[in-house]
């Protein structure tokens, strides 16, 4: 029998658009896939394919797709935008530069344009000189909410709050797109909690869970959603830990309150990422310790609590970053505890042993393992750590997850001596037996990462990198979630050497405490 003829790419492109609308990116991908075959030289079907990538988080695939309708239609803006973008998010900067400055020698009007160089100039670490063309933008086109959004960020990041606060309320006042405004939002929400205005920041905070927000999370959860009205006293509770690793960890911290508050007739589930699953169940016995599961359905994430075995025992649920708003809307309610997660005792043991007598041992980690788009300057580049590599007698534990080994190399030549490589450990996913290895050693370095997290939810004694306004230092000179934590930022974004010479003093303090 011959083949069903295939459909126009007219009627494939309106389903892949109604399959984007219903949230369904991976189908909306495939079906606009199929319509450009048909009709390889359409800049709008390349435009419409490029973004749902980008939305996919495929910025190698989008890259390729704008530089597609470049070629076609060298003077279409929205394309050279989008590659200038995707660029970017791939860390090719010089690149991206290129195409911008082309655009705007050709349409110097643009405000677009200018802005886009902007947030390009902010990854780079160039956040003072990104203000000018945020200005510029801003000049051209008064209205354009994402121009007055990124001068915000970069405000903030320079520490100038009260300016970034008003340029958050002009963005919200011109966002048109409820994705914008959630964004926004929340981002003033973190400047809120940067400066110490707890109410005001947990409130925004919830933004966070917004379904307008990209690939947003939904929770499927039996019983009622908990709200600040209803009494947790005797109530069988449902939490859901969320977000990356990090933040898990850092928000678990206010579980003990948590379980307060539920009293001897309540109790507690947790649904918590599967690698944290046995060392929260070790900390918190007297609560009912799950793996949470995660799946994409359409444009959304499900997080569900795997393994729960009898939902008619939930009487409310939460999200677990929605719980400050309860327990932690001052700084007097965080307690000065030393750590509230409970390694295991033998494993502890067992890394004392390998670490044996000696010289101080420090544990460094020195990224994410997401460096993609605005990650990267949030850490600081290779060369800043020699003097924490060449600081005094100290022996150097490397608990880089991800690692490869030319930084091991790099470091190495930086400082002179090799790191030490703990035998059998995969730093990425176990976690428990991480969280032991921590805690036998002296000090860890870290930047804000899950590692750093983890160190200081154990009480291992820590210094970590912070960019200067950092939000979960919450205004403080002190890290209130960790009292074992040690922030170090550099006053001015970006200008890491004399924080690094401040951690080089503190990892050399520990010699002469020898």
């Amino acid at each position: 029998m011959p083949s069903p003829p295939r459909p126009p790419p007219s009627a494939l492109r309106a389903r892949a658009a109604r399959l984007e609308r219903e949230g369904d990116l991976a189908g909306a991908l495939a079906t606009y896939e199929a319509a450009l075959a048909a009709a390889p030289h359409d800049v709008d079907l390349l435009a419409a394919l490029a973004l749902i990538a980008e939305r996919l988080g495929l910025m190698a695939l989008a890259e390729g797709l704008w530089r597609q309708a470049c070629a076609l239609a060298p003077d279409n803006l929205q394309a050279q935008d989008g590659r200038a973008r995707s660029l970017r998010e791939l860390g090719r900067y010089d690149e991206a530069i290129a195409v911008l400055q082309a655009a705007i020698e050709a349409d110097p009007t643009e405000a677009r344009l200018w802005n886009s160089v902007g947030v390009t100039l902010s990854q780079q670490g160039q956040t003072e000189t990104a203000l000018t063309f945020y200005d510029e933008a801003l000049r051209l086109d008064p209205r354009l909410a994402t121009a007055a959004y990124n001068r915000a960020c970069a405000r903030f990041d320079l520490g100038a709050l009260d300016a970034a606060q008003a340029d958050f309320a002009m963005a919200s006042k011109l966002a048109r797109k409820p994705a914008d405004a959630a964004m926004i939002t929340f981002a003033a929400a973190t400047l809120a909690l940067a400066r110490g205005d707890l109410e005001a920041g947990w409130e925004g905070y919830e933004a966070r869970l917004s379904p307008h927000r990209p690939r947003p999370v939904a929770f499927a959860a039996p019983g009622r959603r908990w709200t600040l009205n209803l009494p947790l006293a005797g109530q069988r509770l449902l939490v859901f830990a969320e977000q990356g690793l990090g933040d898990e960890i850092l928000f678990a911290s206010l579980l003990p309150e948590v379980i307060e508050a539920l009293g001897p007739e309540g109790h507690l589930t947790l649904a918590v990422e599967p690698r944290l699953v046995a060392l929260v169940a070790r900390s918190f016995p007297q609560a009912e310790v799950l793996p949470h599961e995660t799946e994409p359905v359409g444009g959304r994430v499900r997080r569900s609590a795997g393994g729960l075995a009898d939902p008619r025992a939930i009487d409310l649920w939460a999200p677990l970053a929605s719980l400050p708003r309860r327990f932690r809307r001052a700084i007097t309610d965080f307690p000065a505890r030393p750590g509230f997660l409970v390694p295991d005792p033998q494993r502890v043991a067992h890394w004392r042993r390998w670490l044996g007598e000696g010289p101080p041992s420090v544990g460094l980690t020195w990224r994410s393992g997401n460096l993609l788009g605005d990650r990267r300057r949030q850490y600081p580049p290779m060369a800043s750590w020699k003097p924490v590599l060449e600081a005094s007698e100290t022996r150097l534990v490397n608990l880089q997850y991800d690692v490869q080994a030319d930084e091991l190399d790099a470091l190495g030549a930086l400082g002179g001596r090799a790191l030490l490589k703990p035998p059998g450990l995969d730093l990425k996913n176990h976690i428990d037996d991480l969280a032991a290895l921590c805690t036998a050693l002296d000090l860890v370095v870290s930047v804000s990462n899950a590692t750093g997290q983890l160190a200081g939810a154990c009480g291992a004694p820590t210094v970590m990198l912070c960019v200067p306004a950092a939000w979960p230092r919450l205004g403080q000179d002190s890290y209130p979630w960790h009292p074992t934590i040690r922030p170090v930022a550099p006053r001015i974004f970006g200008e890491w050497d004399p924080a690094m010479a401040q951690v080089a003093e503190l990892v050399a303090a520990l010699t002469r405490r020898r």
